[in-house]
């Protein structure tokens, strides 16, 4: 990470305006970016990118290192000559504000399918080649993701750990009859990641060329109906005959739950992968770093030490709570060593919120990530909070909220007037502006490297706004804006913020 100050936007692609009922790697993607740069932004946070399922988190996919299918631009396939322009003439009224995940699906993916074929049929020496390419360079994740997403549709969207036995265990002549069986399936899914990663890889190629940089962001966990886990079951603590779990991961009791949080996700067998040098974490971390130019670690103490809870068969998964469980030593040390004695210099921002212990803290500093501060954590304790911004080292990101939190205008509305005293306290009134364009400007000017604010931030949304409640099963990762909003004006706002607190971006060859 740069040394210089400066200063980011985090949102989500899905967020994104446009017809086709979610955000996508078009035209908008292109405009945002357009927007970073007028605002002199040089960060762009992304949640992580892979396919979603049940409740539609990024942070539970069906692959670690796949890409979301619902990014890819329809618009773009009919560039390429995929699609025509017949089969966009046709549009459901999406909603403008939400993304009706199954409604874009249904919509979708018949032109995908659409597109995949005339592929097969049309396409240039050039793309094929460039497909060959891709699957070549892909293969030790690619032919195991589209092999499972197959046999996954194949199954009727049953959980791996529940298929016939030989396709749970993986047995060589069952996986060889099923790939020759579904041939054409495997085939579409490694078309959808061609252009997927094509369409990704000339955004980051205009992000780069306007020197934005993309944060992008790694789950430490992986969900339990994976091609992760289907295809690598020694690296995690599985049920050695039936593959379910006996051993969850989550966290204690916290900020965001009093019952904790019982996350769904199997733990690692770290000393089975100490024993393979930690190549499925390696390659992990490579294979990011072709897409993203720094990564967030999510729950960045558990590699340090992660909190696991036992399942009781007698209790029903719905009343489980993560309350009794206990912590669990990982080599946190040990792995970042050859991290980064694969890859160099480590660009790692870790996410080191709740509660923190010292090795927690002394394994962030010892190779030098940044944490992260949250205003919105910072009012109504005492002067030592280590959100308040006097007590900010350098070194960290600081935001107004997260993904996980409220927007901070829907924050300050639902508390009460007693804890709002507090904030008042500190800032003597709350400005004409509002109280988000208090917190940014409180971010702005703290002593951390870098300032990432949520582009709702900005915009001084409310709660309807908010991405995601933790604990909450369905009905988040919804939200999107309005075409229109990003104006010229609120670029040079936010771009004299910039430049008033010395995050603007640095005239080239200045040293860090």
């Amino acid at each position: 990470m740069s040394s210089l100050r400066a200063s980011g936007v985090l949102l989500h692609p899905t967020s994104f305006p446009g017809r086709y009922g979610t955000g996508d790697l078009g035209l908008e993607a292109y405009q945002f970016i357009d927007f970073l740069a007028a605002s002199g932004q040089q960060y762009w946070q992304v949640l992580p990118l892979g396919p979603t399922g049940y409740g539609n988190s990024p942070y539970m996919c069906y692959s670690a290192l796949a890409g979301n299918p619902l990014l890819i631009s329809l618009e773009l396939l009919q560039d390429s000559g995929f699609l025509e322009d017949g089969d966009l003439w046709h549009v459901p009224e999406f909603s403008g504000d939400r993304v009706e995940f199954e409604k874009v699906v249904a919509y979708k993916m018949p032109l995908f399918h659409k597109a995949c074929n005339t592929f097969k049929e049309k396409a240039s020496e050039v793309q094929r080649t460039k497909f060959a390419g891709f699957c070549e360079s892909k293969a030790y994740w690619l032919d195991d993701y589209a092999l499972f997403m197959a046999l996954k549709e194949a199954h009727g969207g049953a959980s791996w750990y529940q298929w016939e036995p030989e396709l749970v265990t993986r047995s060589p002549e069952a996986l060889e009859q099923w790939g020759k069986r579904l041939n054409s399936e495997i085939t579409f899914h490694k078309f959808l990641q061609f252009a997927f990663f094509s369409q990704w890889s000339q955004l980051k190629q205009y992000a780069g060329d306007r020197d934005i940089q993309i944060i992008g962001d790694i789950p430490i966990y992986v969900a339990h109906d994976s091609a992760d886990v289907w295809a690598n079951p020694k690296n995690f603590c599985l049920n050695k005959e039936t593959y379910e779990l006996d051993l969850m991961a989550g966290v204690p009791p916290d900020y965001f739950s009093s019952t904790g949080q019982l996350w769904g996700n199997p733990v690692y067998n770290w000393e089975h992968l100490q024993q393979t040098n930690f190549k499925w974490w390696v390659q992990r971390f490579e294979a990011m770093l072709d897409y993203v130019d720094v990564i967030r670690i999510d729950h960045f103490r558990g590699f340090e030490s992660f909190w696991v809870v036992e399942l009781d068969p007698e209790v029903k998964p719905e009343d489980r709570t993560a309350e009794k469980g206990e912590w669990v030593k990982a080599p946190g040390k040990e792995f970042f060593e050859t991290l980064r004695d694969k890859v160099g210099k480590l660009p790692i921002l870790a996410e080191d919120l709740g509660v923190m212990t010292p090795e927690v803290e002394e394994l962030r500093d010892t190779f030098d990530f940044p944490g992260m501060k949250i205003l919105q954590f910072a009012f109504g304790s005492d002067p030592g909070n280590p959100f308040l911004p006097f007590n900010f080292p350098r070194n960290c990101v600081v935001y107004t909220g997260t993904h996980d939190n409220d927007t901070t205008v829907g924050w300050y509305e639902s508390r009460e007037e007693w804890e709002n005293e507090a904030i008042l306290r500190f800032f003597g009134q709350i400005s004409p502006e509002g109280i988000h364009w208090d917190l940014i400007r409180l971010a702005f000017s703290s002593v951390s490297n870098l300032a990432i604010i949520p582009l709702q931030d900005f915009f001084g949304f409310g709660t309807p706004a908010r991405m995601n409640y933790p604990g909450k099963p369905t009905g988040n990762w919804e939200w999107r804006y309005w075409g229109g909003l990003i104006t010229p004006e609120l670029a040079e706002r936010i771009k004299n913020l910039t430049q008033t607190f010395g995050r603007a971006p640095q005239p080239k060859g200045t040293p860090e």
